[in-house]
């Protein structure tokens, strides 16, 4: 796609709805290779029988191990929109972690367009996440998250 119809098409997205992933569920064989990969061996998240995790009722994810995922409820969401061009993941401005992931629970995410700049290199796209625990009222996390797509 060129370099104006795409600009074009993710001006049209600005202000909407990406759509809702599809749930996944964060059992604890994720949050412990979690562990093990960022050398982050908390109780809380890691041993069911800590008086800690008992307080709190279970192990529960990583904050950074649910925004992790935030890059593959992304690719769901977005791929239709992206047309073959290289997407990277630029940062984010703000992230909230408003309620923690119990072990076994399922989460998905929505994701809507705020802002969308044309940059030399490609197009910025400022996206709103929320993260939605399954039965949970308040989500797990809201994050702007922003991707770059770069021009052919």
């Amino acid at each position: 796609m060129e370099r104006q119809s795409l600009v074009s098409h993710w001006q049209q997205l600005n202000g909407k709805p990406l759509g809702t992933s599809d749930w996944l569920v964060v059992d604890q064989n994720r949050i412990d290779a979690f562990a093990d990969t960022t050398i982050d061996h908390q109780v809380i998240h890691i041993d069911p029988q800590a008086p800690a995790t008992k307080k709190i009722g279970g192990t529960i994810a990583h904050g950074f191990l649910s925004l992790s995922l935030l890059s593959y409820f992304s690719a769901q969401l977005t791929r239709e929109h992206v047309f073959e061009h290289t997407v990277l993941n630029y940062g984010l401005n703000k992230v909230r972690f408003l309620t923690p992931v119990p072990s076994g629970s399922a989460v998905r995410v929505h994701l809507s367009v705020v802002n969308v700049e044309e940059k030399p290199q490609g197009l910025l796209a400022t996206i709103n996440a929320e993260m939605e625990i399954q039965d949970v009222p308040k989500p797990a996390f809201v994050a702007e998250k922003l991707i770059l797509l770069l021009f052919d």
